[in-house]
């Protein structure tokens, strides 16, 4: 249903705005792949949200510090930063559920198989 609605926005924008609609129609499969998980994954996996948590973040610590005294230091402490928020999802909140995964695509395997 997404995909043909696309491809009706792309008709409407092809006469005004072709490379737009070109475009939409290349993309659309990478930007629909998200439909492919199970649907607690893909309310999550839909926004950048926490990447742009990261980035606040990472330009947060990185103005206390204002002038690095080479390129090396920022570099460490940038990958400090993502090294301590792996570990934070690792080891304490549970984004995403992998055992959901698995369940989503066990019927797909056994329609394989079939």
């Amino acid at each position: 249903m997404a995909r043909a609605l696309a491809f009706q926005v792309a008709e409407r924008w092809r006469a005004s705005h072709p490379k737009v609609a070109e475009l939409l129609e290349d993309g659309i499969d990478a930007c629909l792949n998200v439909y492919a998980l199970p649907p607690h994954h893909r309310s999550r996996l839909r926004t950048t949200n926490a990447l742009e948590r990261l980035h606040q973040e990472i330009k947060r610590r990185t103005r206390v510090i204002r002038i690095f005294p080479n390129p090396e230091s920022c570099l460490r402490l940038i990958t400090s930063l993502c090294m301590e928020h792996s570990e934070e999802w690792l080891a304490g909140r549970c984004y995403l559920d992998p055992a959901a995964l698995d369940d989503a695509s066990q019927p797909e395997q056994e329609v394989l198989a079939a």
